[in-house]
């Protein structure tokens, strides 16, 4: 059993967390894509940290100690119960948590996605804001837009697309200011 951190220690994790919260999401997300269970977890994850953050030094690499947690939390999330998508193996996972990019780089490009997602003509954003943040696969969505769902299939890919390109573009203006 860890011994209760200080509140000054846990004040400083826990700012921490909010702070590397994008991130923490994200590693959950490439574990479970499930949006709903992506919440469950990073709640769950939150209080780990707190209830450990009195193993956390400070000046030392939070954002990886984190990650860690979180990718823990979700394996265990991913092996209590059956799952009704494809998720990536655990050595892929392992590869990606290692060579996650720096915490503003991550920030920066969420906030871009962010901005050039609301640019999207309202039709695509509607059906990739059901595939991503409703989880419903193309059949549900084509049922709920009137499409067929190779209509959905093209739709979703051309604004993945889109949004790519949009947010490198951002991504490339910024750096040559």
């Amino acid at each position: 059993m860890n011994p209760p951190p200080d509140s000054e220690l846990l004040s400083l994790v826990q700012g921490l967390f909010v702070k590397h919260q994008p991130v923490v999401r994200a590693t959950i997300l490439a574990v479970l894509p499930d949006f709903d269970l992506v919440d469950d977890v990073v709640q769950e994850t939150f209080l780990t940290v707190s209830r450990k953050a009195g193993d956390f030094q400070p000046g030392t690499n939070f954002g990886a100690w984190v990650c860690a947690i979180a990718r823990f939390k979700a394996l265990e999330a991913r092996r209590r119960g059956p799952l009704h998508f494809q998720t990536l193996s655990e050595t892929v996972i392992e590869s990606l948590c290692a060579a996650e990019p720096p915490v503003d780089d991550f920030e920066r490009r969420v906030r871009l996605f962010e901005k050039c997602l609301e640019e999207l003509a309202p039709q695509a954003r509607r059906a990739m804001e059901l595939r991503y943040r409703g989880a419903h696969l193309p059949g549900a969505i084509a049922s709920q837009m009137g499409w067929t769902v190779g209509a959905v299939k093209v739709a979703l890919s051309r604004a993945r697309a889109v949004l790519r390109d949009c947010v490198e573009r951002r991504l490339a203006a910024e750096t040559s200011d």
